[in-house]
């Protein structure tokens, strides 16, 4: 890595910061979830795995342009996350133990949902193409359009949701549910409508990573899981409940896997991830943005 091409280094950095982005997508979901309603949602992969199959299906079956077929997925995948968290999710809450109790549930979802994926699509890869073709040179740097559409698209996702998590009355009750439920219920915020909407955002942010990279990696029903692992990492690697964390985390990962696959090989990229949350976590145990408890 040390002798590479400083145009090359710079192009690799790009790229770790392209598919970073889409680490914090999937990460930036899992933290609204934990953040608002303290748990862990082990079927956050599989919406993920969704949407991958939802934009496929739009695109190969119904001829759709990617412009329309992006959003008909993301929506899809909002609509199964409300679904799960009124069916699965919602009867659990404020039972005994039911932090155990919605862990288990999500992950009997993920099982259910991966295994309707196989007997639905088979156990073959799926692939899209690209939706724009080619690459443009800047000062010695070779950087494909679709990567750079990626990475546009994951700004502008961002920045929507910190509009609304600032600037909108959903998302004033939403941080008011995550800092004290019961405040927030005598303040009048339906805390478990609160409950819904975010588990749909945050599938509808898992789906938009998929159809993000359902042209740069293939589908599968199994792809959901690796997924997850890495937006658990970035998730603990920021801080819990951090937006922002989930953010700078996703992209010191993208940065750092791909770095080290160049340098080493595709093998280790599990290994760097987890050696640089180690690394983190050795030196700041809350996280890059969380909060030390007292």
């Amino acid at each position: 890595m040390f002798s590479m091409p400083l145009p090359l280094f710079a192009e690799q950095i790009i790229n770790g910061i392209v598919l970073g982005s889409m680490y914090a997508l999937v990460a930036s979901g899992l933290t609204l979830i934990w953040g608002t309603m303290r748990m862990l949602n082990f079927a956050h992969g599989e919406f993920y795995m969704l949407g991958g199959y939802f934009f496929f299906l739009l695109i190969s079956s119904l001829g759709l342009p990617p412009a329309l077929a992006v959003p008909l997925a993301i929506s899809l995948v909002f609509l199964i996350g409300l679904a799960v968290q009124r069916l699965a999710v919602h009867p659990l809450l404020g039972r005994p133990q039911w932090e155990f109790s919605t862990l288990v549930a999500t992950l009997g979802v993920s099982i259910f949902l991966q295994n309707a994926a196989l007997h639905i699509w088979g156990e073959r890869f799926k692939t899209v193409p690209y939706f724009i073709n080619g690459t443009i040179d800047i000062v010695g740097m070779r950087l494909s359009y679709q990567r750079l559409l990626i990475l546009a698209v994951a700004v502008v996702a961002m920045l929507a949701m910190w509009y609304l998590l600032r600037r909108t009355r959903f998302g004033m009750a939403l941080r008011a549910t995550a800092m004290d439920r019961d405040a927030a219920m005598l303040y009048g915020v339906n805390v478990y409508r609160v409950f819904t909407i975010t588990f749909g955002i945050a599938a509808a942010l898992a789906g938009l990573a998929a159809t993000m990279l359902a042209s740069i990696n293939s589908i599968s029903p199994w792809m959901g899981a690796p997924l997850m692992l890495k937006g658990f990492v970035v998730v603990v690697l920021g801080g819990l409940g951090s937006f922002p964390g989930a953010i700078v985390g996703g992209i010191i990962i993208g940065i750092v896997e791909t770095l080290g696959v160049i340098t080493w090989s595709s093998q280790w990229r599990e290994v760097i991830s987890f050696t640089v949350l180690i690394l983190i976590l050795w030196f700041r145990p809350w996280g890059l943005f969380g909060v030390k408890e007292s």
